[in-house]
């Protein structure tokens, strides 16, 4: 699959002397759902400002759609739609006007069909008529959406879109996002919300003081780094575990009635059939059993630990 975007050591440094970035290198495919996921202050935002043409990198480069962000700027800028954390919107314009002049910017000609579309999709079409300030916080965010997808654009950046948004907004969106992917457009999230991302991504990003430290698809990510746990629970407590179970890791609970045991998918088969066999060798016998496994939040957490 061809890339969308491609970014090559990328820098960012500011007057200040803080790094925010540090040679990010990343592709983006096109027609994905890639969530860029990292803690505050790790550089998602100013990454976004930069392809965006919202922030003037330090050095490296960034090509969206094959063209330089700095040198063919109006080209780049043109096929990218940008939802932003802040509700910026004019207070005294109509839904209608603010939405058909974000089009105007890019020097498209009015499209009155595609903006109805756009504003039907997003539940703001019986708002169209009324002015900005007359909203609510999750309508001014639905208008933010509808203003970056005004001119069509080929990749569309959600900047913590969700956050203190209502239910049926975060709904809405995720349904509008489906049937953009559908249509060929790329998607890049950022998001606190990571369950969204475990629903929603085709690949996974992290990113930690200003580098990448991991980009992977999704599933080939919970297969490698998501853990599975299967709990025993014993016919009869234990005080101490025999040494033929040494090797298991098994971690007794406090009162010795629950054994614990971790391991990866590629040991399945093999680490559970054989501890269970063992476990019957030395007496063991269990009443109940319960498997679980780590999800996306639990791997994002143990990925951006550093000690302080």
């Amino acid at each position: 699959m061809s890339s969308i975007i491609s970014i090559s050591g990328l820098t960012k440094v500011y007057d200040s002397g803080f790094k925010a970035l540090d040679g990010v290198s990343l592709d983006i495919r096109q027609g994905e759902i890639f969530a860029l996921l990292g803690p505050n202050g790790a550089g998602k935002t100013t990454l976004i400002g930069i392809v965006c043409g919202l922030v003037r990198p330090s050095g490296g480069t960034v090509r969206v759609g094959g063209h330089d962000i700095l040198v063919d700027y109006r080209a780049a800028r043109r096929l990218i739609g940008l939802v932003p954390q802040e509700l910026t919107t004019d207070a005294f314009e109509t839904v209608w006007a603010t939405v058909s002049f974000s089009r105007g910017l890019f020097g498209l000609k009015p499209d009155p069909a595609h903006i109805e579309r756009v504003l039907r999709d997003l539940s703001l079409w019986e708002k169209r008529d009324s002015r900005i300030m007359t909203l609510s916080g999750g309508m001014k965010r639905r208008v933010l959406i509808a203003k970056a997808l005004a001119h069509e654009p080929r990749v569309l950046f959600l900047d913590e879109p969700t956050a203190g948004v209502d239910v049926e907004l975060r709904q809405d969106m995720w349904r509008l996002v489906r049937r953009l992917r559908e249509q060929g457009v790329t998607i890049i999230l950022t998001t606190h919300y990571i369950e969204e991302a475990e629903e929603m991504a085709d690949r996974v990003g992290v990113i930690r003081r200003g580098e990448i430290i991991l980009v992977e698809d999704k599933a080939a990510l919970m297969r490698k780094l998501g853990r599975k746990q299967l709990t025993l629970q014993l016919q009869a407590p234990v005080a101490a575990l025999p040494d033929a179970l040494a090797r298991y890791g098994l971690v007794p609970s406090a009162d010795g009635s629950e054994l614990t045991y971790t391991y990866d998918s590629q040991g399945e088969r093999t680490g559970i059939t054989a501890l269970l066999t063992d476990l019957a060798a030395a007496g063991l016998r269990f009443r109940d059993l319960q498997t679980s496994q780590s999800s996306l939040e639990d791997i994002f957490v143990d990925l951006v630990k550093d000690a302080r």
